[in-house]
């Protein structure tokens, strides 16, 4: 058994890693966690800093910090995951990709490695509501697909 576990940097999608792997250390088998950073998101969150600064000649240098900055947060988080993985005798590994995120997302969750796609039914955003990429990927995911609140 592969499980693909969608991670945003949320606290759903850790926890749903959390089911994953308490899934594949009953199961056997192998966690994939895998995150998709879309720079598009550095580019809106610099040009808001930038209008709310009134600074918008550094909007590029914003966006430099920002991606960085993103690329450590989910940087960390996988490395937690996976050292907690490793104290569970759990394999598994991790993969950071950049890219569109639905795109990206699609194209691993239905390479036809994975026997489940695991993700949380929420995005960092902390809404009430299930997350727009939820709503968006779920029904092309050819797996199943576990929804973790």
């Amino acid at each position: 058994m592969k499980v693909l576990v969608l991670i945003d940097g949320s606290k759903w999608s850790q926890k749903a890693a959390l089911h994953a792997i308490a899934i594949v250390k009953r199961k056997g088998g192998k966690v994939i966690l895998f995150s998709v950073l879309d720079r598009r998101e550095a580019k809106a969150m610099a040009f808001n800093l930038g209008l709310v600064s009134e600074n918008l000649k550094d909007v590029q240098k914003f966006e430099e910090t920002i991606w960085r900055d993103m690329k450590k947060s989910i940087r960390n988080i996988m490395v937690n995951l996976l050292e907690f993985c490793q104290k569970q005798n759990v394999n598994c590994s991790f993969r950071v990709v950049e890219g569109p995120t639905r795109e990206k997302i699609l194209e691993e969750a239905n390479s036809g490695q994975y026997s489940l796609v695991v993700m949380g039914a929420y995005g960092r955003s902390g809404k009430t509501r299930i997350g727009s990429l939820l709503e968006d990927v779920v029904g092309l995911i050819e797996p199943p697909v576990m929804i973790v609140r």
